[in-house]
């Protein structure tokens, strides 16, 4: 019997995706990942706090939280919000505090689904994975027309992610 060593990307925990929203049944998929020298909590901390999203992620505008605790995303949490330009419509599908959060994204022409892991490293740190997949003809058009913007954006995010979560928690 031939073994192989298992990689450490093979030791990740990997995303829990809804059938319908799997890459290999979505027409758009955006993979974006980086290391944080800050604790899972922290970062958790400034994930979870969608309200504050505007003030450090320039592509987050008008959210407000809908359903749940108004200053923090929790499970079954519903909040409407702008990215990309377009008004969505997100619930929080799964949500493990310091480890998994996970929405799904509507709106005419966008069914998408958005999802973050956060991995503790052995340093103290932690990794930080977010995916998303899209449906839709909206979703559809912006990745023909702007093939890597999704995905610079999406990494302008966890850049901006970082950089607050090394300030320390949110006060």
């Amino acid at each position: 019997m031939h073994s192989q060593a298992a990689t450490a990307e093979d030791q990740l925990p990997r995303i829990r995706w809804p059938a319908h929203y799997a890459p290999a049944h979505a027409p758009v998929h955006v993979r974006n990942e980086i290391q944080i020298a800050a604790a899972p909590a922290i970062v958790w901390a400034w994930l979870t706090q969608a309200p504050r999203w505007p003030q450090w992620y320039l592509n987050s505008r008008n959210l407000k939280i809908l359903r749940g605790n108004a200053a923090q995303l929790e499970s079954g949490s519903r909040f409407v919000w702008t990215t990309f330009g377009v008004r969505i419509t997100s619930e929080v599908q799964e949500c493990v505090p310091e480890a998994r959060l996970a929405w799904d994204a509507k709106s005419l022409g966008v069914d998408a689904y958005h999802a973050w892991l956060l991995t503790p490293t052995a340093d103290g740190g932690c990794h930080v994975l977010t995916e998303e997949t899209q449906h839709g003809f909206v979703a559809r058009s912006g990745a023909w027309l702007f093939p890597t913007r999704m995905h610079r954006f999406h990494q302008i995010w966890l850049e901006a992610l970082r950089d607050r979560a090394m300030g320390g928690p949110p006060r």
